[in-house]
C-alpha cells in the first residue's frame, strides 16, 4: 500500500531537482558591462618636481552574456567636487597601441593598466581629486552600452 505512494513522490523529487530535465538558461537581450578601478583610491606616486604618475587598472566586466567590443575609455578628473583638471581619453587606437584587446567574450573580464603622468601644482589638491571613469562599448547586437564609476586620488 505504500508503495504507489513511493513512486509519485520520487517522480516530484525528479522533476523538482531538475535530474535530467533540460533546464534553460535565460540570456539578456543585451551586453552589459561594469567597471571597476583598482585600486580605488588611485595612489599617486611622486616622480620629480610637480611630477606624479598615477597607476590604476580598469577591470572590464560583460555580465549580460553577449560579446562587447570597447570604443572608449574616459577619464574626467575634477578638485573639490566641481573644478574639472582634465579630460583623458583613449579610444580604439590608443587601447589598441597599448597592446590590449578591445573584445570582451560573453561574460568575460578585460583589465586595462594605465599609469598617465601629470603635473600636480599643489599638493593640497590630492586631499579633493576625483574622477569618473566611463567605458563605452557596443555589443554583438549592435546595441551601444555604457559603465560608469567614480574613483579617488590620494597621496
Amino acid at each position: 500500500m505504500k508503495r504507489p505512494l513511493f513512486i509519485p513522490v520520487l517522480l516530484l523529487a525528479s522533476c523538482m531537482s531538475g535530474g535530467g530535465a533540460a533546464q534553460r538558461v535565460m540570456q539578456a537581450p543585451h551586453g552589459a558591462i561594469s567597471v571597476e578601478i583598482v585600486p580605488n583610491p588611485i595612489v599617486a606616486h611622486h616622480l620629480n618636481g610637480n611630477a606624479y604618475t598615477f597607476p590604476f587598472d580598469v577591470v572590464v566586466r560583460e555580465t549580460g552574456g553577449h560579446p562587447v567590443t570597447i570604443s572608449r575609455v574616459t577619464a574626467d578628473v575634477s578638485a573639490l567636487g566641481s573644478i574639472h583638471l582634465a579630460t583623458e581619453t583613449y579610444d580604439v587606437a590608443k587601447i589598441s597601441g597599448f597592446g590590449y584587446g578591445t573584445s570582451v567574450p560573453p561574460n568575460g573580464t578585460l583589465r586595462y593598466h594605465f599609469s598617465p603622468q601629470k603635473t600636480v601644482p599643489d599638493e593640497r589638491l590630492f586631499g579633493g581629486v576625483s574622477a569618473v571613469l566611463a567605458v563605452d562599448a557596443v555589443d554583438d547586437t549592435g546595441t551601444p552600452i555604457e559603465a560608469r564609476t567614480m574613483v579617488t586620488v590620494t597621496r
